[in-house]
């Protein structure tokens, strides 16, 4: 009968999960806030598009109106509460361009103090009037 051996290996793998939990937890934390930045940029893009659409076709008076409408309607409240939206218009070209903030691990808590910017450009309609 062999002696036992007081220690060895026995608890090895649970020390070893403990120490590289912070590392992972940290991973994982960096992976979810880019992803957040990458869905801002989507989100700041595709609002842009949306209200390029929409300026493009009001009227010159209402452009501006028409045009931060659309571009804050496929927001959620999250992104919505500091976005910006701006439609000019020069030579015959409508510009959308929508500025969002970049949320802190959830949406609505806290922001990034820089914002990401989506831009999308259109040929203004004419009236056939």
């Amino acid at each position: 009968m062999r002696p036992r051996r007081h220690g060895g290996d026995r608890g090895q793998v649970t020390i070893e999960l403990l120490g590289m939990t912070p590392l992972i937890i940290v991973t994982l934390v960096l992976v979810w806030q880019f992803v957040l930045l990458g869905y801002t940029f989507t989100l700041a893009g595709n609002a842009a598009d949306e209200a390029v659409r929409a300026g493009t076709a009001a009227q010159r008076g209402e452009r501006q109106a028409v045009c931060e409408q659309a571009g804050l309607d496929k927001l959620s409240d999250a992104w919505r509460s500091g976005a910006t939206v701006s439609c000019p218009t020069s030579g015959g070209y409508v510009t959308a361009t929508v500025t969002l903030r970049v949320p802190v691990l959830f949406p609505g808590a806290i922001d990034f103090p820089f914002e990401v910017k989506g831009h999308a450009g259109a040929v203004e309609e004419e009236d056939d009037d």
